[in-house]
């Protein structure tokens, strides 16, 4: 997989030096790499923002440079899509990231200051959104994506199995997680995860993901794929005091 990232800053790429981005790229198996937008520019002091039409506070990055970065990016991978980082974007969840996995490649495209020329936004693919708050520019949001994204793609996680346990693979948040020492001070690991009985700890498991997910995260409830057992343990949980 091929990604490459539209920003001023393209030295964010070198965040994806370390850890499973670092041993992906070692085997070939990712590609992450910038373009960036000052590159494009004709004036002395390669400017890329400008003052907004109408006024107001901020300044506002110019369409051509963006769109001549985004040319380039669209000339090296002709068949892959570009998203723009914007808070009017489709959130990212795990579905989007799973999506994405699927992909050849795909570009982001960063925006920095008050916001983008909106002129941009008839030139891509899609928007997409990491949350409802505000970044001082999308380069942090795009390598959350792009950790998300590239932690799916076949053998990039040495145990791929792990990946089908994570919360919100399948709509609810993972269950607790333990190893040594099995005491530590007054507090001690469930003793069903002990026993050896792997259904055991296979309906304590799901057990666990149904409470921490009706606790932390209700809403995530409402479209979690549930069956008969998972309501009647919900029923319970919802009855304790």
């Amino acid at each position: 997989m091929r990604i490459v990232l539209i920003t001023i800053f393209p030295q964010v790429v070198e965040l994806a030096s370390f850890g499973i981005l670092r041993i992906a790229q070692e085997k070939n198996i990712l590609s992450i790499s910038a373009i960036d937008p000052r590159d494009f520019t004709r004036d002395p002091h390669r400017t890329v923002d400008d003052t907004p039409f109408g006024g107001g506070a901020g300044m506002v990055m110019k369409p051509e440079p963006l769109l001549k970065a985004m040319e380039k990016a669209r000339r090296e991978m002709p068949r892959t899509p570009v998203f723009l980082l914007s808070p009017k974007g489709r959130p990212f969840t795990q579905r989007t990231a799973e999506e994405w996995s699927r992909l050849d490649g795909f570009t982001l495209v960063c925006g920095r200051y008050e916001g983008i020329d909106s002129r941009v936004e008839n030139h891509v693919d899609g928007l997409v959104s990491l949350g409802d708050f505000v970044l001082s520019g999308g380069e942090l949001a795009a390598m959350v994506m792009v950790d998300a994204v590239c932690r799916l793609i076949p053998q990039v996680v040495g145990r791929e199995e792990s990946l089908q346990e994570e919360s919100f693979s399948d709509g609810l948040l993972e269950y607790p997680h333990y190893t040594r020492p099995a005491k530590l001070g007054d507090e001690e690991v469930p003793p069903v995860l002990l026993s050896g009985n792997h259904a055991e700890i296979s309906r304590w498991r799901r057990e666990q993901q149904l409470r921490v997910t009706w606790q932390r995260r209700p809403d995530l409830l409402k479209t979690a794929p549930l069956g008969g057992e998972d309501v009647k343990v919900l029923t319970k949980v919802v009855q304790e005091p």
